[in-house]
């Protein structure tokens, strides 16, 4: 991917812009490690809670880019024929039924033992040739000739095993397979992986990579997001609902409310005709922000004192 060919990638107020035209709204520092991620040519591990935007930051660069995007899921157990490569067994099968047919015309003529398994030999070969091979997620990606976004999504999912097969591809932008050797990159990807830090991720993976860590957005922040994603929202009751929603964040809760919850309550207060939280709404639609019924549970016994807080808020503000 060249610089020239993307002049959306051309600065860090280019990428604010473009992310946000897009419906993204980032901080400065988010736009400087897209910046950079492009230009050195340089993953980016993008850290932080569920529900800040890291996948969702791959997604935005794809349709800013109009880049195909590829993504890998990660889960325990990852191996090298779900994310990398497998061979097309059905295939191969069926092209050994046909070489079985043909047997005796590619041997006939053949003398001596030597001659005929040469002659096999050669077509052996075909079995592992890049006819059978099936590309996963990492190979595909590095088979785009214009390029991708490869996102390798919840790398902290993965064991470590699996951060030992991302090495060579993160570091030369190759991967070598046994039977056909090193295949290198068409053209380079950017790539993005994510982690929610359920486990710490490896020196040597990290090594590889610009870091970013995305935490919950302030309330300014917020208030933009839910702006450009729900625009029709009162300014007043927009920012009560995010001042709302950051006091719930402070609460003891199994999960913590995220960004994409956020814009799903805002939605629904709009299709409720709201204009400001009372109790009644908010325990109507709580069940938007949380997902658990112990942390409704935990949010009723707070409720007055949440949208006191965030009317006082909103009037302050």
């Amino acid at each position: 991917m060249h610089t020239q060919d993307f002049p959306q990638l051309a600065s860090v107020e280019h990428i604010e812009k473009g992310f946000e035209s897009h419906g993204y709204i980032c901080s400065r520092k988010i736009a400087t490690a897209v910046f950079l991620s492009f230009q050195l040519r340089k993953p980016v591990l993008v850290e932080g809670p569920p529900g800040v935007g890291k996948t969702e930051l791959a997604k935005t660069t794809a349709v800013l880019l109009n880049t195909p995007l590829i993504r890998l899921q990660c889960y325990e157990g990852l191996d090298e024929a779900k994310a990398l490569y497998e061979w097309k067994y059905g295939k191969q099968l069926l092209y050994t039924q046909v070489l079985k047919e043909k047997l005796g015309d590619l041997l006939q003529g053949a003398t001596g033992l030597a001659e005929s398994v040469e002659r096999l030999h050669q077509f052996g070969d075909i079995f592992y040739s890049e006819e059978f091979l099936e590309p996963r997620p990492l190979l595909k990606a590095m088979q785009q000739e214009k390029g991708a976004i490869l996102l390798i999504d919840e790398v902290d999912k993965a064991d470590y095993e699996f951060e030992s097969l991302l090495l060579e591809i993160l570091s030369d932008y190759q991967i070598s397979i046994p039977e056909i050797g090193t295949v290198t990159a068409r053209t380079t990807p950017m790539v993005f992986l994510t982690s929610n830090n359920t486990r710490e991720i490896s020196d040597a993976l990290k090594r590889r990579c610009l870091h970013l860590y995305i935490p919950f957005p302030t309330v300014e922040l917020e208030e933009r997001i839910i702006r450009s994603r729900v625009p029709d929202v009162d300014e007043q009751l927009r920012h009560q609902l995010v001042e709302f929603v950051h006091s719930l964040r402070q609460l003891d809760l199994k999960k913590i409310p995220a960004i994409s919850e956020t814009i799903d309550w805002a939605r629904s207060l709009l299709l409720m005709h709201a204009n400001k939280l009372d109790e009644e709404l908010v325990h109507s639609t709580l069940n938007v922000l949380l997902k658990y019924e112990d942390d409704i549970d935990t949010t009723e016994a707070e409720m007055r004192n949440l949208i006191q807080s965030s009317a006082a808020d909103g009037q302050s503000a």
